[in-house]
């Protein structure tokens, strides 16, 4: 028989539970496709793919058949890790979940330099998240508007003949051709410290001129996962921040984002972004979060190092959604 997935509803009487589609089997080979709903299977969200990205992962858990570094350009003494292809969708968010998520993430965002005279000014489109191949649960649903999300009949529009019904409209298309530089992913970084998996996913957004300088900015999306059972609280973070310009930065301060997330076994991951900005074209950053277990004892845990490589400013700014 079918998998039915339900997914909560408040009403007046409390919360209860609605069918909002049949679970599929997921794909251990090949790519899902544009229009495939799926439910996070970390987050729990509803969401719809738009389109795949091809990525590097450097996953620093895995070990590289390469002879032992003293000493690499980040500053700590480790294995050189090679890239690996891994699938990336980017995807929308159904509004619904959001207010459900928001101990556990962020409403992820993708921010932009705006293409026009306020050179200060920073857009952000609510809702757009990138999601690994195996975070999708896939779906399939009876309804031609599953998904509630202000770009979702922009983008998209049923057509009962297609599998799955869901089909890219000219305007997607368009949308991701012209702004293919901004919302690119393109590397993404990983390591496991005492059972915390840190994951960062850098974005190169842009250049400003600002004070006869340049200014070049970067977007970095930030997942921590508790893989153990013991509940554990982010309480610091330390960052080094090293630019092409030859400059040094330490950055020290409580939290992330305002927060000390919690990891347990009900809520195990947390997941932000932040942005950074070098008066030089590339640099890279690493560093630690500090946890503490239930005990009071605190133990680090490491930031992989990740590049900021700014080899798109041909390119022209981002267009937002302007078609």
């Amino acid at each position: 028989p079918p998998n039915y997935l339900s997914a909560p509803r408040n009403r007046p009487e409390g919360k209860v539970l609605e069918t909002v589609g049949v679970f599929e089997a997921p794909k251990q080979h090949g790519k899902y496709e544009t229009g495939q709903l799926f439910l996070h299977s970390v987050f729990g969200y509803r969401g719809i793919v738009l389109f795949p990205w091809q990525a590097r992962l450097y996953d620093r858990d895995v070990a590289s058949p390469v002879t032992e570094k003293s000493e690499n350009a980040a500053g700590h003494g480790s294995k050189e890790v090679k890239g690996k292809t891994h699938t990336y969708y980017q995807v929308l968010i159904d509004a619904r979940d959001c207010p459900h998520i928001s101990q556990r993430s962020q409403t992820e965002a993708v921010t932009f330099l705006a293409n026009h005279d306020d050179s200060r000014a920073l857009y952000a489109i609510p809702g757009l998240d990138y999601v690994s191949h195996e975070d999708i649960l896939p779906y399939t649903s009876t309804d031609q508007v599953p998904i509630q999300h202000e770009l979702f009949e922009r983008f998209l529009m049923y057509d009962q003949t297609k599998v799955p019904p869901f089909v890219a409209r000219d305007t997607l298309c368009a949308w991701q051709e012209k702004n293919h530089p901004w919302l690119e992913l393109s590397d993404v970084h990983r390591e496991t410290t005492e059972n915390i998996r840190v994951t960062v996913i850098p974005f190169y957004m842009g250049m400003r001129e600002a004070q006869n300088s340049h200014v070049y900015w970067w977007r970095y999306c930030i997942r921590l996962e508790n893989l153990d059972s013991e509940v554990v609280q982010l309480r610091e973070r330390h960052w080094r921040i090293f630019s092409l310009s030859g400059t040094l930065e330490t950055v020290r301060g409580r939290g992330v984002v305002g927060r000390e997330p919690v990891l347990s076994k009900e809520q195990p991951a947390f997941q932000y972004s932040s942005h950074v900005s070098l008066q030089a074209s590339s640099g890279h950053m690493w560093g630690t979060f500090r946890f503490e277990r239930p005990d009071g004892s605190h133990f680090d845990v490491r930031i992989p190092p990740f590049s900021l490589e700014s080899n798109k400013d041909e390119k022209t700014p981002p267009s937002g959604l302007h078609w």
